[in-house]
């Protein structure tokens, strides 16, 4: 257990403490943008495969017995993740990586468009019911860590991303949140968005790898984690 508390410490410490800060600001001036992305990348997938190996090899040690009927909440929780992760890695964002200088542009309009209508961290919010939906079902310590790890990472990683943008391109920025909102739906009830229009946009491929994702997934779960879904 301590080898997974410290995996999961250093994962979320580069990411809380580096990424997103102004120690970020500093790294990137000193060894260059690409340089700085690389050294995180690398030291990201060590954390991530360290964390991954000491979860699988950490003693059981229970903590509560998760609910009766929990199960349907959890896969739905899944199903929605799945939506949004995959269909947000496959829409470009000033939000994820290399795309943040058209912030820079006098109009941020044409930025705002398909999932981004719905939340302007789709991938992370996607995350967020994954970690919450594995909570659900896991009441031992190993998974509390783990998976309480990854959703605070994730719930953080929405507000660094935010502030980081914000601290860079003030002005574009600005404008750009005006228009969206983090947490998913809030900015179309709000009626600075509409949802015909994110349907419209994001269209039927991306939902449907989403869903053919999901259901790989859901059946090779038991040979890929251990741990069968039915």
């Amino acid at each position: 257990m301590t080898d997974l508390v410290a995996a999961s410490v250093f994962f979320l410490a580069i990411h809380l403490f580096v990424s997103g800060t102004r120690l970020r600001d500093a790294l990137v001036q000193r060894l260059g943008e690409r340089a700085y992305r690389g050294a995180f990348s690398v030291a990201s997938l060590i954390g991530l495969v360290w964390i991954i190996h000491a979860y699988r090899h950490a003693p059981a040690v229970v903590l509560w017995s998760p609910p009766p009927g929990m199960r349907p909440l959890a896969l739905a929780l899944v199903f929605i993740a799945f939506l949004l992760a995959v269909i947000g890695l496959a829409t470009p964002s000033v939000t994820g990586v290399g795309l943040e200088s058209k912030l820079t542009g006098q109009d941020t309009t044409s930025l705002i468009r398909g999932v981004t209508l719905i939340s302007r961290h789709p991938f992370l919010w996607g995350v967020t019911a994954w970690a919450v939906a594995h909570l659900l079902e896991n009441g031992d310590l190993a998974s509390l860590v783990l998976f309480g790890s990854l959703l605070l990472l994730a719930v953080s990683g929405t507000m660094s991303i935010d502030a980081k943008r914000r601290r860079v391109y003030a002005d574009g920025w600005s404008h750009f949140a005006r228009a969206t909102s983090s947490f998913p739906f809030v900015a179309i009830a709000g009626g600075r968005n509409s949802l015909s229009s994110a349907l419209r946009e994001i269209g039927i491929i991306r939902p449907l790898i989403a869903i053919l994702a999901y259901v790989l997934v859901y059946y090779f779960h038991g040979r890929l984690f251990g741990a069968p879904l039915t």
